[in-house]
């Protein structure tokens, strides 16, 4: 019955002088099917324009590397792009080392230097931070650590350097104090241009499995040349060497998180009474 009331409004529309110039009749089906358009492409003519402008303003775009005077090759993204990436590449005659960095990122941590202990640091480096952290490194570990510890610090750094850009709006200091059972070890950092370790560890092993325990101290030492960043670390308390070193990096990613995010009452202006963040 509805649908033979349905048709007797149509007839009368049809019929109504008054109604007739309101009313256009459609012989298609009142549901539209997939046959009842014609057949047309998706994308307009410009389409790769139109892909290009969908693409996520966050994802990074490669452009011409170069290379800085610790020798590491930087691949840079664009200013403006919104992405705070550092991917640096430093291969020399005793290692090859591949880090990129994500400021902005989820904590994702993929990480072969082959140190294991090293690799487990970093981890904690990428967690903590919520940074995403990517290390690939070779290197001479059939004489020591040394030298791979030192150029994968030097390329992170080079990494945060980059990725870090004209620091506008981000708050510039971290402070973080990280307990793990009975070690507990603060990290003050400040994101300056200028760099400078103050180091006060006690580690009471000289080794952790295989890895050399004066080569924390070395990492950070070679991570602040190359990032300009001001690092004060100091011990607390603890007995346990692992513990040391391992609540050394939560606090440190912790602190670093805290100065690398924006401050929204900053209004992206650079924190600093200088109006600039550089070496000086």
């Amino acid at each position: 019955m509805v649908l033979t009331a349905a048709a007797r409004l149509v007839e009368y529309s049809i019929s109504s002088p008054l109604l007739k110039p309101r009313i256009r009749v459609s012989q298609r089906p009142l549901a539209p099917t997939l046959t009842s358009f014609p057949k047309r492409t998706i994308f307009p003519p410009n389409r790769r324009q139109l892909l290009t402008m969908s693409h996520d303003p966050r994802r990074p775009i490669s452009c011409a590397a170069s290379v800085d005077e610790n020798g590491s090759t930087i691949t840079a993204s664009p200013s403006g792009a919104g992405a705070r990436i550092g991917e640096v590449k430093r291969v020399t005659k005793e290692t090859n080392v591949s880090v990129k960095i994500n400021l902005d990122g989820s904590g994702v941590a993929e990480n072969n230097t082959g140190i294991p202990f090293l690799d487990h640091m970093l981890d904690q480096l990428a967690s903590h931070g919520l940074l995403d952290v990517h290390v690939k490194a070779t290197g001479d570990i059939h004489i020591d650590d040394h030298h791979t510890n030192e150029d994968i610090a030097l390329a992170i750094g080079t990494a945060f350097l980059q990725a870090l850009g004209d620091r506008k709006g981000i708050n510039r200091f971290g402070d973080f104090s990280a307990p793990l059972d009975e070690a507990l070890i603060h990290v003050a950092l400040d994101l300056s241009g200028r760099p400078h370790l103050s180091y006060d560890l006690q580690i009471p092993t000289q080794r952790v499995g295989t890895y050399d325990t004066q080569l924390v101290e070395h990492f950070f030492q070679s991570l602040v040349n190359t990032s300009g960043m001001t690092l004060h670390i100091r011990q607390l308390a603890g007995r346990n060497s692992h513990h040391i070193i391992e609540a050394t990096f939560k606090a440190f990613a912790r602190a670093l998180r805290q100065a690398t995010e924006y401050d929204p009452r900053r209004r992206g202006t650079i924190p600093s009474s200088k109006g600039v963040l550089s070496r000086s």
